[in-house]
């Protein structure tokens, strides 16, 4: 009995490496006029969604990778904007504005400077979420470091609202899933928005 479930363990994260792998290729095959494109459309989507409107904090993501550019949103002085550094296996989040100074961080990912003011989790409203691929039912595949799994499982992450950014060739039927693996409440494409079935 235990066995079979390592094996489907395995199975799942070696799917996930080989999924992860053929949509990283995918995105980063689009050419720049393509990727431009798509991205703005996404960009008026997020704009356009109520649950975007309402929200006064939000935490969002320097594109990387060729993942979706909704930088654009940034500009938007009436909301507040917090940007993730990676510290050891976490995520912490400082405010951030046109302007502010940036750093090249773990990853090659650019990040807030490391004494720009930490927003607290009381705070957030939403988050948007960069994810490699998502499927209808919200499950999202990153890029295999985990830092969004253990921030969406901790206390107090588990309740805010979130949405997966994703182009729409990565917006899949089904992902392999494992039991720390918790579906966002919506995914946001070039082409839709659209709350998930798990919500």
């Amino acid at each position: 009995m235990g066995t079979g479930g390592n094996l489907q363990k395995i199975n799942s994260q070696l799917s996930k490496k080989e999924l992860r792998r053929t949509l990283l290729q995918k995105r980063q095959s689009v050419t720049l006029l393509e990727w431009r494109e798509k991205s703005d459309r996404l960009t008026t989507n997020i704009q356009n969604s109520v649950i975007f409107n309402q929200a006064n904090t939000i935490l969002a993501f320097f594109s990387f990778r060729q993942e979706p550019d909704i930088s654009s949103l940034y500009t938007n002085t009436n909301k507040r904007w917090g940007f993730p550094r990676c510290v050891d296996k976490s995520l912490v989040w400082h405010s951030w504005q046109p302007h502010d100074t940036m750093n090249i961080g773990a990853y090659g990912i650019t990040e807030p400077h490391h004494e720009a003011p930490i927003i607290d989790i009381e705070e957030v409203d939403l988050i948007l979420v960069p994810c490699v691929g998502c499927d209808v039912q919200g499950y999202r595949l990153g890029y295999g470091g985990g830092y969004y799994d253990r921030l969406l499982n901790s206390p107090g992450w588990q309740t805010k609202a979130t949405i997966g950014v994703v182009f729409d060739f990565a917006y899949l039927s089904q992902l392999p899933v494992d039991s720390w693996d918790k579906p966002l409440e919506r995914v946001i494409t070039e082409n839709l928005m659209t709350t998930t079935s798990l919500q």
